[in-house]
């Protein structure tokens, strides 16, 4: 865990000028709410909402985030004033808080401006409850989030906007295969039925504290798509929420609420979250826990107790997750892994072609946005193949059989970025035998996958010479039929046989 947090690559060093950006975002935010008179809980909200605001926004294009940031208050207001008017009435309450839930996930298949204005309805009816905000507080608190969001949307898109001079990056869509193009629909139920479960285990154990179960059994849904990666994330939500509670003892328990280094604290957990969401959903989960147990302590009611009961909910929600997924329409593993490596395979047969005609001759035809796309397609198949290479996963043989179809992957991923960089090159001259090695990759291709509906045509005109650059592009070919070929193996192979020859 150490390893993945402090080691794992950051190219661009995105994820640092990420977390740095967010302190600066919502540091800013909390000192515009503090001048403007407001009080502590309100400031907290502001401070809360333009977090939300920089980790849930990502659509592609600045203009989109910009858009989606300006849309949060118009979906947040009216769900606080919910949470607000029904505080004190426990069922319609409880049944407002699951419709919520339900509609935040089910908002998800309108992409990244749907998931984001999802999360932020739930983080503000959560919010009212760890609040416990009531409607005389509101125009206060509403005044919070405006202040927050513009002050964070200032170091956005103003001061520190870098996304202004980097490439969109490539989205992968969901899967439309074995019934997969309705998980959200899906995944909507169960985190209504998970939460449901959450709320009543909740109140069991706590009538106060009862929401953290349902904020927890709601988050681990969030970038999951089977139930083997639900069960991973349920894991690690425990494992973080566990170590934070520890460290949350140990630092904000002596501290008594001293604002000074609190807010500094804060400002450390803020960077944490950024810092760690992409590499470890454990990491962040600590980073959250402690940045909790610190407001908590703001608040002033801070205690070792509060920290153990807010640890069992989290277990609650975890469990009502686990049911759901496991007992209300199940995703498998394995046909989420299905569909995501089909789409990684497509990816190659569109690269390979589009190199093909740049060699051909097309100054039009460039692979390297289907390299792009290639990246996040295999980021998604690792993410599916997550449950099975689980150092605690008992299934050795699909460990061992996830292990090799990765490796494949990777070394299509590796010829295709090599085919790519030849094909750059102007001299690269169209070569007879790269024709008849391209039309072997996509019979690999379709091999693997049905043919696509609107097929990619990959033809190469005949020459008399041979270039070092074509000598190049064939071993690439060559090297991408190959990978393909030994593919097959593990990919047809039963989820439950033993690998072949394994």
């Amino acid at each position: 865990m150490l390893k993945r947090m402090f080691v794992a690559a950051d190219p661009g060093r995105l994820r640092l000028r990420s977390a740095l950006r967010a302190v600066l975002g919502v540091g800013l935010a909390v000192t515009v709410c503090a001048l403007a008179g407001l009080a502590l809980p309100a400031v907290v909200t502001g401070g809360l909402a333009a977090l939300l605001a920089l980790f849930t926004v990502t659509d592609r294009a600045v203009r989109g985030q910009a858009a989606t940031t300006a849309l949060l208050p118009a979906v947040g207001f009216p769900v606080l004033a919910l949470a607000a008017g029904l505080h004190d009435h426990a069922v319609p309450r409880d049944l407002a808080f699951l419709a919520v839930a339900g509609a935040g996930v089910y908002a998800r298949r309108w992409g990244p401006r749907g998931h984001a204005l999802g999360t932020f309805a739930f983080m503000t009816f959560f919010v009212a409850q760890f609040l416990h905000t009531a409607p005389r507080q509101l125009p206060e608190v509403y005044a919070a989030v405006i202040l927050a969001v513009l002050a964070s949307s200032a170091v956005r898109f103003g001061v520190w906007c870098y996304e202004r001079r980097l490439p969109a990056p490539a989205v992968p869509a969901l899967p439309g295969g074995s019934g997969l193009a309705r998980i959200t629909t899906r995944q909507a139920v169960q985190a209504v039925a998970g939460g449901a479960f959450a709320l009543v285990a909740g109140q069991i154990v706590s009538g106060d504290r009862w929401y953290w179960a349902v904020g927890a059994a709601w988050w681990v849904f969030v970038n999951t798509a089977s139930r083997g990666e639900t069960l991973v994330r349920g894991f690690r939500r425990v494992l973080g929420t566990l170590i934070g509670i520890g460290v949350g003892v140990l630092v904000a328990v002596p501290l008594h609420g001293a604002a000074a280094p609190t807010a500094a604290l804060v400002a450390v957990c803020v960077f944490g979250i950024f810092y760690t969401a992409a590499v470890s959903y454990s990491w962040m989960m600590f980073a959250v826990t402690v940045l909790v147990s610190l407001l908590y302590g703001l608040l002033g009611f801070l205690e070792p107790a509060l920290l153990v009961l807010r640890f069992a909910e989290t277990a609650v929600g975890a469990l009502g997750a686990v049911l759901a997924v496991l007992l209300v329409l199940p995703v498998t593993t394995h046909a989420t892994t299905h569909a995501w490596i089909e789409q990684a395979v497509r990816c190659v047969h569109r690269c390979t072609a589009e190199a093909a005609a740049r060699l051909a001759g097309a100054a039009d035809a460039d692979p390297a946005a289907h390299i792009t796309e290639l990246e996040a397609l295999l980021g998604r198949v690792r993410l599916s193949l997550v449950p099975l290479m689980h150092p605690l996963s008992p299934l050795r043989a699909r460990k061992a059989r996830a292990r090799h179809v990765l490796e494949l992957l990777d070394e299509c991923a590796r010829e295709a970025r090599g085919l790519a960089a030849v094909t750059a090159d102007p001299q690269a001259s169209h070569d007879a035998r790269l024709a008849a090695a391209c039309r072997r990759v996509e019979a690999a291709v379709h091999a693997l996958v049905a043919p696509p509906s609107d097929p990619v045509a990959m033809s190469l005109a005949p020459a008399p010479h041979h270039h070092p650059g074509a000598e190049a592009a064939l071993r690439h070919l060559h090297g991408l039929e190959r990978a393909l070929a030994e593919l097959a193996a593990p990919v047809r192979t039963s989820p439950r046989a033993p690998l072949v020859q394994a």
